[in-house]
């Protein structure tokens, strides 16, 4: 428990400052340790300089990537793991690389709109009382976590309703979200909601309850449109 604990005060003081102890390694370790989730290291960013870039683009080899920096490559999506040998390895050798999150399975899953919704969406939720768990931020999308489902159950869930905004990205079995204290394109991954301190895994909400609120928090505009579009 100690050990826990002192983990936990390093990862917030490395937060509030020094760029020279990068947080990612506690990060990971928390995250694969204490609440079982299953993470490996983003591909991360090259630095700006080459002839035609105008900053950090993505490490990978596709020029067109979409989401620099903060997704799978070497190695792919499969190896995430909670195995703290491989986590420590992993980060000792890649210091600031993204900690990325495999969602689905056992793993939280995650509902997420453009970034303006999503700070929108929570002002609706939280009016309405809806009870919700983490929530991840990036210059680009709030991811909303909730506890895993299956495709089967997203299917049935979405094949119910009548509408949902389209803005709606759902990151579940086989997908994967970058997480705090990553760095992606545009700037810093945090936490919006942060997730409650304890050694437990942090509780999630049914991605049902979710999407509903979500869907009575976008009806309204006065245009007829979604108030969660962008």
């Amino acid at each position: 428990m100690r050990e826990i604990l002192g983990r936990r005060r390093r990862l917030r003081l490395r937060r509030k400052g020094s760029k020279k102890s990068p947080a990612q390694l506690d990060a990971a370790l928390i995250c694969a340790s204490d609440w079982g989730w299953p993470v490996l290291p983003g591909v991360g960013l090259k630095a700006a300089g080459g002839r035609g870039t105008r900053g950090p683009g993505c490490a990978c080899p596709d020029p067109e990537c979409v989401v620099p920096g903060a997704h799978p490559f070497d190695p792919g999506l499969l190896a995430a793991t909670t195995d703290t040998r491989m986590v420590r390895w992993w980060w000792e050798n890649r210091p600031t690389a993204p900690i990325v999150l495999a969602t689905g399975g056992a793993a939280p899953c995650a509902v997420s709109l453009p970034a303006v919704a999503g700070a929108r969406a929570l002002v609706e939720l939280d009016r309405m009382g809806m009870r919700l768990g983490p929530v991840v931020a990036t210059p680009t999308r709030w991811s909303l976590l909730v506890a895993p489902y299956t495709l089967e159950q997203l299917g049935e869930l979405l094949y119910a309703k009548d509408w949902v905004p389209s803005s709606l990205r759902f990151h579940g079995e086989g997908g994967y979200l970058v997480l705090p204290p990553s760095e992606a394109a545009g700037g810093q991954v945090r936490w919006e909601r942060e997730p409650l301190a304890g050694s437990a895994a942090p509780w999630l909400p049914d991605v049902e309850a979710v999407v509903d609120a979500l869907v009575e928090a976008s009806t309204g505009a006065p245009d007829g449109g979604s108030r969660l579009a962008y």
